[in-house]
């Protein structure tokens, strides 16, 4: 089981794209080589920012509600798992459903849905995402908010996502320069700011 008090925390402000996450994700145990985190770019014709695309762990995890086999689960501490493989049929209705377009079927031999499961093997012993043991600048940081507090006091940590009509609540929370309130973050509200053009560099497009 997770330690209550350690928390996950992601902050695409300090992403500096030097793909160490990918590379120490890969090498996790449970993941046989496959990285479960990959790099996005926020604005690839004005900036060579990038940011880091974990599983949030949704409370109410839309990929597990739509998957047919009932191979999706997520643990009592409220990690969601990669498919369990004796049941995933690999239909893809998980990452077409998902909000943050996370889970991927992983076609090439295996034919199973995996994700980030927050390195469970690590954490529920009591160590670091893989992720966030090797991140230089701290975009990906696994501990107490209290610790996060001390250490960016400038920031405050958002947990509720708006898609339209639909408040999406994670376990994983995302940090953003403190405000007067704390309004979810209207996704679909950025994405609809940006122009076509800006789409299809980003690959949103194609």
């Amino acid at each position: 089981m997770l330690d209550p008090t350690m928390e996950f925390f992601l902050d695409p402000s300090r992403c500096i794209g030097c793909q160490a996450c990918v590379q120490g994700c890969s090498e996790c145990d449970t993941h046989k080589g496959t990285a479960m985190i990959h790099l996005e770019y926020v604005d690839r014709f004005e900036s060579p920012q990038t940011a880091p695309v974990v599983c949030m762990h949704c409370d109410n995890p839309t990929c597990a509600e739509v998957c047919p086999a009932d191979a999706i689960k997520k643990t009592p501490d409220g990690v969601v798992q990669s498919a369990r493989k004796e049941r995933c049929i690999a239909c893809d209705n998980c990452g077409l459903a998902c909000p943050f377009g996370v889970p991927k079927v992983e076609v090439t031999g295996i034919e199973l849905m995996m994700k980030c499961d927050l390195c469970y093997d690590r954490t529920s012993i009591g160590k670091k995402p893989m992720c966030a043991s090797v991140c230089p600048s701290q975009a990906l940081f696994f501990g107490t908010a209290q610790e996060l507090k001390t250490l960016r006091p400038q920031s405050q940590a958002i947990n509720e996502f708006q898609f339209g009509d639909q408040t999406i609540s994670t376990k994983v929370q995302m940090l953003v320069p403190k405000t007067d309130g704390t309004n979810p973050i209207d996704v679909t509200g950025a994405m609809a700011s940006m122009s076509v053009d800006d789409m299809m560099m980003d690959g949103l497009y194609e």
